[in-house]
């Protein structure tokens, strides 16, 4: 049900002194895009009359189709804390349509609205609680980021040792003001990297919160002078940040995922829900795991989660079941990091749980060992694979995949194939510094 209605909207937009209106979208790349417009034109956005030139957003349309319209869902409304407090500045969160009033094929939110949709269809509900992991680095003199940091501090250290305790503080603050219901917050493993994170919602609420957060972190971030980065791997030798994907399913308002009964807790539901996952997980990465430098993430030992397995507590394995039972039962899926499009990365989760239910397809049996001591031949006798380990094994695995396909549909696929491709081939023919110093004073 929703929330707000436009009578709503125009009565906060004025009790409240909102001056300018930001129109918030979400391109194929999962890079926030925005248009801001006075308070005078309300009328216009709410009637959905704000139209946008998609031909230069990339992935979108070509320029002889270029006209594209922004239709605000009222109940994403919120103001921006930062803002002045005279003159205040609000968004909306936009689903993108074309002139005929139909949406528009090439709208990641979209591609998650119909996967909801379907599971609607079937009595299902998909709830996310997501765990978001980033860096705070100084800036240099220009205020362009780094990856210098001071502090040394560790897992769950505590100022004076974390630095950016205070930082991190006003960060929760913000998400608070915002809406979001931040549950924890604290430092990580390496230094300068931190968590933080909010309750779980249904998957688009949760899409949107974490488009939010990304945004209130690195704004936040600035007025302390750092950078907040979600890069998955911006330096050698430490820890790359994730962003660990908690799911579970209801129906008639209750967790399905719980079975007293069984030795695990979990319903059949949950063990299909789950073997689905883990059967189309390596095709899906492409999209949980969209950017060259996300593979040094998981090829970087750390204990990357690449071992296609599940366990009930042990963490080794791709999917962990976490001790909280009940109504909190989930699923947790630990390979997604930061770059990720969280609503084709959601859809995409969604539509292979359902596949699983549908198929009744088995997960095998858990993994109790620590996947990282087993030998290769340990793990091909368990039948344990590994997911792709470049960006160019995901790009083949995805193109063949028929059902990550159909999921985000034909023009996505086509033009986010098309840009990684291209991603691929100049990173292949750059020079990295790695190479300089290897061979340069040798050959």
């Amino acid at each position: 049900m929703a929330k707000y209605t436009k009578e709503d909207i125009l009565r906060f937009v004025e009790e409240e002194d909102v001056e300018f209106i930001r129109l918030q979208f979400t391109d194929i790349f999962g890079n926030l895009k925005n248009m801001a417009v006075t308070s005078s034109q309300l009328d216009k956005i709410l009637d959905n009359r704000c139209k946008f030139d998609g031909s230069s957003i990339e992935g979108f349309l070509r320029i002889e189709e270029s006209d594209m319209y922004l239709h605000p869902d009222l109940d994403t409304f919120t103001i921006f804390p930062w803002r002045p407090q005279q003159g205040k500045v609000a968004r909306f969160i936009c689903d993108i349509y074309l002139p005929d009033g139909k949406p528009f094929e090439g709208d990641p939110r979209r591609v998650l609205k119909k996967a909801i949709a379907h599971a609607n269809e079937l009595g299902y509900s998909f709830d996310v609680g997501p765990e978001c992991e980033f860096f705070l680095f100084h800036t240099d003199d220009e205020g362009r980021p780094t990856t210098i940091t001071h502090e040394n501090g560790g897992y769950f250290d505590l100022g004076p040792i974390d630095l950016g305790e205070n930082a991190r503080r006003d960060m929760v603050l913000t998400l608070e003001d915002m809406g979001l219901t931040v549950e924890t917050s604290h430092h990580e493993c390496a230094p300068a990297q931190h968590e933080i994170d909010f309750r779980y919602a249904d998957a688009l609420t949760t899409a949107d919160n974490i488009m939010t957060f990304k945004l209130a972190v690195k704004t936040i971030a600035k007025r302390h002078g750092l950078f907040a980065s979600f890069m998955p791997k911006p330096k050698s030798g430490i820890s790359g940040s994730g962003m660990h994907i908690n799911m579970s399913l209801s129906k008639d308002g209750n967790n399905i995922f719980f079975d007293e009964k069984d030795k695990n807790g979990l319903s059949k539901e949950a063990y299909y829900f789950m073997g689905g996952v883990l059967k189309h997980v390596d095709a899906m990465t492409l999209i949980t795991n969209p950017i060259v430098n996300s593979y040094k993430r998981l090829a970087g030992g750390y204990e990357a989660p690449v071992y296609i397995a599940w366990s009930k507590q042990n963490r080794s394995p791709l999917v962990r079941i976490p001790t909280a039972m009940g109504e909190s039962t989930r699923i947790e899926l630990r390979s997604p990091d930061p770059a990720m499009n969280p609503y084709l990365a959601l859809a995409l989760l969604l539509e292979a749980g359902l596949d699983g239910i549908k198929n009744k397809i088995e997960p095998g049996e858990a993994v109790t060992k620590n996947v990282y001591d087993m030998t290769d031949s340990e793990r091909e006798a368990c039948g344990i694979k590994s997911l792709p380990l470049s960006l160019k094994d995901a790009i083949d695995i995805f193109k063949d995949d028929e059902f990550a396909k159909n999921v985000v549909g034909r023009h996505i696929t086509e033009k986010y194939l098309d840009a990684k491709r291209n991603e691929w081939e100049e990173y292949s023919s750059s020079v990295s510094e790695w190479e300089i110093n290897e061979y340069l004073h040798r050959i």
